[in-house]
């Protein structure tokens, strides 16, 4: 018997990054059953222009200079506690993560989540642009994908419509924000639980399919 677990994120939520660290904290001491992840696609931003927004606009969104300071401040030291490197000096955009998702969807399983690592760590530590196609590329290069099939694969389009099936299911689960874990189709967690939260999922989760 095994656990299955649906992960909605966006590749631009901090708050999904320490999500994703304390499930699998989770995961490492709980070692009861199987686990199969599933990572799905959501959108903080589904209006962003394919070139995404300038950095400052989230100031703005978040009530200004200082709240937006003192939410970094915290994000930053919630990751330092998971081995999580936030560099939110060296991000400039908001970039459309569409086709980050859409390189998700087409990643062989084995490989996906450390796709997920690799765009979220060259998003939040090196500050690189992750709606664009060269640095997509240069990440599913970076573990061993072929970087010409890839492009062919992505502008073909492919991928697609898993990240549509998937915006479309959080839109009928009223799922509004993320990190947002679904358990065995059954119990859900909603943001970025502390690790002892998620193994009494774990635990319940296959208690429920006893």
């Amino acid at each position: 018997m095994s656990v299955r677990i649906d992960i909605f994120q966006d590749t631009v939520c901090p708050w999904c990054r320490i999500g994703k660290a304390h499930l699998f904290e989770a995961l490492a001491r709980w070692r009861e059953e199987p686990v199969e992840i599933r990572w799905r696609a959501f959108l903080l931003d589904p209006d962003a222009p394919d070139e995404g927004r300038p950095a400052s606009v989230l100031a703005a969104k978040l009530g200004g200079e200082a709240r937006m300071r003192q939410m970094h401040q915290r994000i930053c030291q919630l990751g330092e506690a998971c081995g999580i490197d936030f560099r939110f000096d060296a991000v400039e955009r908001l970039p459309n993560t569409r086709l980050s998702h859409q390189l998700i969807a087409i990643t062989p399983q084995t490989l996906r989540t450390r796709m997920v690592d690799a765009i979220t760590r060259a998003y939040f530590e090196e500050g690189r642009d992750i709606g664009q196609l060269s640095v997509l590329l240069d990440l599913a290069a970076s573990l061993g994908l072929d970087r010409d099939e890839t492009r062919v694969r992505l502008e073909a389009g492919e991928g697609l419509a898993s990240v549509e099936a998937d915006l479309a299911f959080a839109r009928e689960a009223g799922i509004t924000g993320v990190p947002f874990f679904i358990f065995n189709d059954r119990l859900a967690v909603s943001g970025a639980q502390p690790v002892e939260v998620f193994v009494q999922a774990l635990n319940e989760a296959r208690a429920m399919e006893r």
